[in-house]
């Protein structure tokens, strides 16, 4: 529109434009026919643009810049010159896979804004599928998979990080703390020490498995806490290789459990963000990361 106002006829704005005039002069005829008024006044070899031709004239001149500024933020997007990824973790990746895959990504992107919160497997899957989060850090333990976790994620786009292993802390004065490997059968009568309510369920899993049902005298998700008490011979507890890495009791001894216990942690996302380069590049970052600390 604005190049036949501007060259006065439709040869002269196919020219300007690089169509031929039919091409001008239909395309025309379908924003008339779209609009349900006439656009442009015939006059010979000329033509003029009507009043509501005129308004479609002025209006898409800031229609095409906005278009020209949108495809540029999505070249950026794409050539990873900007990009937003909303990450969830759960607590003990957040210590340790997490903070180094967030660095080597400000490192190599640093216009790729990485935002986190800190949520356990359950929730951080249902906001993935709510679509509150773009990727998340999630775990599922041994012989279970994540459709266990969130029933209603549908085909998650799962990238295998890391086994952790579980592992059995007991007081330095325990009967127990100087055997190679503990079976949880031994320690049937010990008051016991929960989690969050995976952790919780996976105990409850083993122990039935091992013949017993734990006496769960405390409940944190702290695993300082956990170790904490431990110590003090308040109760024993199974701890994940990964926490045990970042902070240890020094009146704390850490044993295999018999039979062996594992995490399976993942990178999980839909496979349409998988495709985002912004996510693709954290994963990444997040399978780099998990080789260091696994």
């Amino acid at each position: 529109m604005e190049a036949s106002r501007d060259e006065g006829s439709f040869t002269a704005a196919a020219a300007s434009l690089g169509y031929t005039h039919p091409a001008v002069s239909q395309m025309v005829r379908q924003l008339e026919q779209r609009t349900g008024t006439v656009l442009v006044e015939r006059l010979g070899r000329k033509v003029r643009l009507t009043e509501a031709g005129d308004v479609l004239a002025r209006h898409a001149s800031t229609v095409l810049s906005a278009l020209d500024a949108a495809e540029e933020a999505v070249a950026a997007i794409a050539g990873l010159r900007s990009g937003r990824v909303r990450l969830w973790a759960f607590p003990s990746s957040s210590a340790t896979v997490v903070p180094h895959a967030l660095a080597l990504v400000k490192r190599r992107f640093p216009d790729v804004v990485v935002t986190f919160n800190e949520a356990e497997p359950p929730e951080s899957l249902a906001a993935l599928k709510a679509g509150e989060c773009d990727l998340a850090v999630a775990f599922t333990h041994e012989g279970l998979d994540l459709s266990d976790l969130q029933d209603d994620l549908e085909s998650p786009a799962a990238t295998k990080l890391l086994d952790d292993e579980v592992r059995l802390p007991l007081p330095k004065d325990h009967r127990l703390a100087k055997q190679q490997r503990v079976s949880l059968g031994d320690l049937s009568q010990d008051p016991w020490i929960a989690g969050c309510p995976k952790c919780r369920g996976h105990l409850l899993h083993l122990a039935r498995g091992a013949g017993f049902s734990p006496d769960v005298a405390f409940e944190t998700e702290d695993y300082v806490a956990v170790q904490g008490l431990v110590a003090e011979g308040l109760g024993v507890a199974l701890i994940p290789d990964l926490i045990l890495r970042t902070t240890h009791h020094s009146e704390v001894v850490a044993l295999p459990v018999e039979p062996a216990s594992r995490r399976e942690i993942f990178a999980v996302t839909t496979p349409d963000l998988a495709r985002v380069p912004s996510v693709a590049a954290t994963i990444d970052a997040l399978v780099e990361a998990a080789q260091v600390h696994g």
